[in-house]
């Protein structure tokens, strides 16, 4: 099974490559994800040039059931993000 790369994994890595301290480069990813969640949040979009697009959308009410009691309850609406890679990413991934 392969392991999931994380926030620190990312930080690590960046660290490894520049002349900075781990605190600083730590701040500029925080900043770069921080942006990254604005921009979904106030455009429902975000493109990034050969790597994909984050898209939120709004899904409506809809019925549902608990499973453990059977019951019909109301599902509230909600916003979704999705992810969908840039087809130049895509080409790379399946070669």
């Amino acid at each position: 099974m392969s392991k999931t790369l994380t926030k620190a994994d990312i930080v690590d890595s960046i660290y490894e490559k520049v002349d900075k301290n781990r605190a600083e480069v730590k701040g500029h990813v925080e900043s770069l994800l921080d942006i990254m969640k604005q921009a979904v949040k106030r455009d429902n979009s975000l493109l990034i040039s050969g790597f994909g697009k984050f898209e939120a959308y709004d899904k409506k009410a809809r019925k549902g059931r608990n499973p453990q009691t059977d019951e019909t309850i109301i599902l509230p609406p909600r916003k979704v993000v999705v992810f969908r890679l840039s087809r130049k990413f895509r080409s790379e991934l399946n070669s």
